[in-house]
């Protein structure tokens, strides 16, 4: 378990998670992505995962400007819950949270609850 810090982005579509740095390859017919990810923006931890590339989209930012995603699926526990969830990869180093859930991610799972915080912490 990681205990990445995560926000609530009903605007976003897409969940996204931190990376300064990924690279695509393909094996046996197959895309993989090699990332390397800082799970608390403050501290120095960084580690190596791979997943299998699900799929790549286009993906316009809250700055209006578009740029190619791969999307991976993977895991996430909240409440003590398992899902899965679809994620891209973007440098996230100026925000301050690592990981984004996106509308994608939310919608049929949770309510929004505007009015409150920090209702998962440590949950993750």
């Amino acid at each position: 378990m990681y205990n990445i810090h995560a926000k609530v982005d009903t605007g976003a579509e897409t969940s996204v998670l931190h990376c300064e740095d990924f690279k695509v390859f393909e094996r046996k017919g197959h895309r993989y992505i090699t990332c390397h990810i800082k799970p608390h923006l403050e501290e120095e931890e960084i580690l190596t995962l791979t997943f299998p590339v699900h799929r790549e989209r286009i993906v316009k930012s809250s700055f209006g400007q578009t740029e190619t995603r791969y999307i991976f699926i993977t895991k996430i526990k909240m409440f003590d819950c398992l899902f899965d969830i679809k994620l891209s990869l973007r440098d996230r180093s100026s925000m301050s949270y690592p990981m984004l859930l996106g509308r994608n991610f939310i919608n049929q799972k949770f309510l929004v609850d505007v009015s409150q915080k920090y209702l998962a912490k440590n949950s993750f």
